[in-house]
């Protein structure tokens, strides 16, 4: 509102009155190089390791056949959402639904995929060892990554400061086991809920049994509701966890009661900030990549001028080449770079999935809390020198003065 001198006497608080709109601010802080680095490392090792634990175990199972795709060949296996085969978006890449298209549904996929295995019904075994290889592997490494992430991601959503990368790590490092531990405490409920179960499910080998457990199996029923609303809230409430850790600096047990709350209190309240972040995702996400692909094809499209098409294309990927010797090592290697500008793009999917992630859960924090969104637990970090205040004297008036503590040079 402006008055008949143009002053403003009083402007609309966008933020005060639509909140969710802090998550616009997600984008900027994904795809800054801390983030898109720490993305990158994290999806990498992860890939590595699944690949590792399903060469090893050889399972290609229904229950594990997403991981033999990192056995086969980890780096294509991670690098392939950068395809770069168009700039023009499709209707796939529009649908919410399409894990390739949607960072936050295929970020949230892709890491609880060993959880899936699990619950699969057809697992083996060699599949169940395997699941929980990939699982506690994936959990480790992303419980460090994860939680630096977020922790930029909380400070920087909350009071606009910036955390380096070492402080960030240094964070991580300290509440590693917080991060670890939160997803697995519900876990352990479920296979305690479950183990009595699993005792009917022995005695049912015997037609007598079947009619004992038949007696007592309302017990069964409630052990599996139990089981069914731990599950749910950690499908759904786990990126929370590690949000809340870097947010308020606290254990596990906090990191799981504010999680479990927000899941089951405000379930319309994170659906429709879950779909927000989902949309923008979506829109950096097509930037992201297509700007990658940009990247990689422009430096092929300037070289092939020098060298001709033919050659380039037995330098490009996706194609035979007819080099030889120091030539088909001089085009792997080309190839691993164009890679690398892809990992940095694939390190947006998650560097994005933390980073919604700690908005939303200021945002939920707010909405069951009634805590602003701007308070933020900051730790001290030993390696930003600090200042004190300098000693204060008084003058001949009685008047507070400061004292210059420096020694004096003779």
């Amino acid at each position: 509102m402006l008055n008949e001198n143009g002053d403003v006497l009083r402007t609309v608080a966008w933020p005060d009155i639509c909140p969710w709109l802090g998550i616009f601010r997600t984008f900027r802080i994904a795809v800054g190089g801390r983030v898109l680095l720490l993305g990158a490392v994290a999806i990498l090792l992860t890939g590595v390791v699944w690949g590792v634990f399903a060469a090893l175990l050889a399972t290609d199972s229904q229950a594990t056949n997403w991981a033999s795709e990192y056995a086969k060949c980890s780096w294509l296996a991670i690098t392939s959402p950068v395809d770069g085969s168009s700039a023009l978006p499709t209707p796939a890449d529009l649908n919410p639904i399409n894990p390739q298209a949607n960072p936050m549904l295929g970020a949230w996929m892709q890491l609880t995929q060993p959880l899936w295995g699990v619950f699969g019904g057809d697992a083996t075994v060699r599949d169940l060892a395997c699941l929980l290889l990939c699982g506690l592997s994936s959990l480790a490494i992303w419980a460090f990554f994860g939680g630096a992430i977020t922790r930029i991601a909380a400070v920087q959503l909350a009071c606009g400061e910036r955390v380096s990368l070492a402080s960030a790590m240094r964070h991580a490092c300290s509440k590693w086991l917080a991060y670890f531990v939160a997803p697995l405490i519900p876990l352990l409920g479920v296979a305690f809920a479950a183990i009595p179960v699993l005792i009917l499910g022995l005695m049912m080998n015997a037609n007598v049994g079947v009619l004992l457990a038949a007696l007592v199996w309302p017990l069964a029923l409630i052990a599996g509701l139990v089981m069914a609303m731990l599950l749910l809230g950690l499908i759904f409430g786990w990126p929370l966890m590690w949000a809340t850790i870097s947010t308020e600096g606290t254990d596990s047990f906090d990191a799981l009661s504010r999680s479990y709350a927000y899941v089951y209190q405000r379930p319309l309240h994170y659906l429709f900030y879950v779909v927000v972040a989902s949309v923008f995702g979506m829109l950096g996400w097509l930037l992201v990549s297509n700007f990658a692909a940009a990247v990689i094809n422009l430096a092929y499209w300037a070289a092939s001028f020098g060298c001709g098409a033919e050659q380039m294309a037995n330098v490009m990927p996706g194609g035979e080449t007819t080099l030889t010797g120091v030539g088909y090592a001089g085009a792997v290697l080309i190839r691993f770079w164009a890679g690398c500008v892809k990992l940095l793009a694939v390190g947006f999917i998650y560097g994005y999935f933390w980073t919604a992630a700690g908005a939303i859960y200021l945002l939920l924090r707010r909405d069951a809390d009634a805590t602003e969104m701007d308070e933020v637990y900051l730790d001290e970090d030993a390696s930003e020198q600090t200042y004190g205040l300098p000693p204060l004297d008084t003058d001949e008036e009685g008047a507070p003065i400061a004292v210059d503590d420096q020694p004096e040079e003779e």
